[in-house]
């Protein structure tokens, strides 16, 4: 990839704890299965002390997902969005750098870093529970155009859309630098509980937008019909990708709806991040002006490999593996 093209995610950056657990605990928490919930840091810490067997730790968040798989993919990106004064919050800067990330945008709070404990259960199924630390101090008035400044295009989480004065500053300020933005809908409760806002933001600012089946069944009200979802969608904005797990997805561009098979994932372990790592690949392959077809065909190999790991971080030779396919 040329180091012309720079993609900049803006988000939360999370420390992510993975764990193993069974239904039953599940029923013993408030929220939907599937869902993801914001909660306090104290609440985080009582759960993960009733967690049998521990937990994994690795960075994430959802756009942060999508921007280490493109750093290790070769893609120039950036960061924009709030780390900790803490451990944590260094942990999170410095595996970025690692991976030849632009790590020059995060703002650091006085608090420490945001932390999400991903519930895995038998059937692979993932329930989130997030305690936003430092992220949720990310003020609109620490945002300016000059954080965008050299990037090309803007990938933005869904969970921005709960702070809707910081989700329009960092849209006012992203198109007045010149980038095309990406917004992932995260989950069907942000859908939900932005719906107000959403259609005027799809219109008049985002130019792709990736949906799951259960986020665009949410804003459509449309139920099985994938490719009448996607054409919704794409009346707002020039791209909708609307994902359906081992069905494939649906790209809607125009008049045109594009179904692309999937990639079938062997052994279903966890599907920690397979959303983001699918947004990934797609941008990955859009930034090189591949056809959108074989963008969602990127996304889909690296959301089958990511559904065979636990948590959102890839081993090495699945990487070498990925690659092999995508160069």
């Amino acid at each position: 990839m040329t180091s012309k093209f720079k993609l900049i995610g803006v988000g939360s950056p999370i420390v992510d704890a993975i764990a193993q657990v069974e239904d039953s605990f599940l029923a013993q928490i408030d929220g939907d299965k599937g869902g993801m919930v914001l909660v306090d840091s104290s609440t985080i810490t009582k759960l993960v002390d009733q967690i049998p067997g521990g937990t994994i730790t690795a960075p994430g968040g959802s756009a942060g997902n999508t921007l280490f798989a493109l750093a290790r993919m070769g893609a120039s990106t950036a960061f924009l969005g709030k780390i900790g004064n803490c451990d944590q919050g260094t942990f999170y800067r410095e595996r970025f750098k690692q991976l030849g990330g632009d790590a020059s945008r995060f703002k650091t709070g006085d608090i420490a870093n945001g932390r999400c404990l991903s519930l895995v259960t038998p059937d692979s199924e993932r329930t989130l529970r997030t305690d936003l630390g430092a992220a949720m101090a990310l003020t609109p008035e620490e945002i300016s155009v000059a954080d965008f400044e050299g990037c090309n295009h803007a990938h933005i989480e869904g969970y921005l859309l709960f702070n809707q004065a910081l989700m329009m500053r960092v849209l006012e300020c992203a198109k007045e630098a010149g980038c095309t933005i990406s917004l992932d809908l995260a989950s069907f409760e942000v859908v939900n509980a932005t719906k107000a806002s959403l259609s005027g933001i799809l219109k008049d600012y985002v130019d792709i937008v990736f949906a799951n089946e259960e986020e665009a069944e949410a804003y459509t009200g449309i139920k099985d019909d994938y490719p009448a979802m996607a054409q919704q969608l794409a009346e707002l904005c020039s791209i909708a990708a609307v994902k359906v797990g081992a069905r494939g997805s649906y790209i809607a561009q125009g008049n045109t709806v594009e179904k692309v098979e999937p990639m079938h994932a062997a052994h279903v372990i966890d599907t920690t991040g397979a959303g983001d790592l699918w947004a990934a690949g797609f941008l990955y392959g859009w930034s090189l002006k591949r056809p959108l077809a074989e963008c969602a065909r990127i996304g889909s190999i690296l959301g089958a490999a990511v559904v065979q790991e636990q948590g959102s971080v890839l081993p090495e030779h699945v990487w070498q593996d990925i690659l092999s396919q995508v160069m």
